[in-house]
């Protein structure tokens, strides 16, 4: 008699589900990261804290200080807190600070000034001299760099730097000579700074701020306005998601 073959179990295979890794875009507690340039006395600590204020709220905002204790200055609109930072204002030190303020459960870091980072004492343009100031040695520096802004690009929490400002120059030809020609103000910070940020202000010495770079769209085109309370508001509703009036 012939065997018969038991017959095998067929199993079939059923569709896996597709896994979509994408994203509907939607702005949701985005965390701004936001910058103010101008000249000494123009405003810029004073206009940073109230934008912190409208954003979170003082009691939620810590300043990490590089200008002798000038953030202390304005205790008298809020309470705050300042991390006082001497140096050298080498960029894996401003790191470390963000972390810590982070890890301490603050929701707005100022950092007052970003340009001490830049050409302070044991800043990028310090550490560049050091390794012999030559074309070839940016490769060596600029690294560093680009891991501070990364920090601050990556932070959990909004972040305000200010940026002080310098006359700038350049060498023009004028006649068929070169002559040294002003140029206008320049933010003490690398080229192209501003770019990385979400929104950055231009301040006056009449505390009034213009956007050079926006991309919340608040205030492009707008004329020159003061920095207040309010303000900080407003940036906190875009960064919510939440209708905003494009009013100043």
């Amino acid at each position: 008699m012939t065997e018969i073959e038991p017959q095998k179990e067929v199993i079939q295979e059923t569709e896996k589900p597709k896994t979509s890794f994408m994203k509907r875009a939607k702005r949701s507690q985005a965390k701004i990261k936001m910058g103010i340039g101008g000249v000494s006395g123009g405003g810029k600590t004073y206009s940073a804290l109230l934008l912190a204020d409208g954003l979170v709220g003082l009691d939620k905002t810590v300043v990490i200080d590089t200008e002798n204790g000038s953030a202390n200055l304005y205790s008298d609109i809020g309470e705050y807190s300042v991390l006082p930072f001497t140096p050298p204002y080498n960029p894996q030190r401003f790191v470390k600070a963000i972390q810590i303020a982070v890890d301490e459960g603050f929701q707005c870091i100022i950092i007052d000034s970003m340009s001490a980072a830049w050409e302070g004492t044991g800043g990028i343009l310090d550490i560049h001299n050091k390794y012999g100031g030559k074309f070839s040695d940016w490769a060596k520096v600029m690294p560093l760099h680009k891991e501070f802004i990364d920090a601050i690009l990556q932070a959990p929490v909004h972040i305000i730097v200010t940026m002080r400002k310098k006359q700038d120059y350049a060498m023009v030809e004028k006649s068929g000579k070169m002559v040294v020609e002003k140029m206008g103000l320049k933010e003490i910070q690398k080229d192209g700074t501003e770019y990385d940020l979400t929104l950055n202000f231009d301040i006056d010495i009449n505390h009034c701020v213009t956007s050079s770079k926006d991309r919340t769209g608040l205030f492009v085109d707008k004329p020159p306005f003061k920095i207040t309370r309010e303000t900080g508001l407003i940036i906190k509703k875009w960064t919510s998601g939440e209708p905003t009036e494009k009013k100043i």
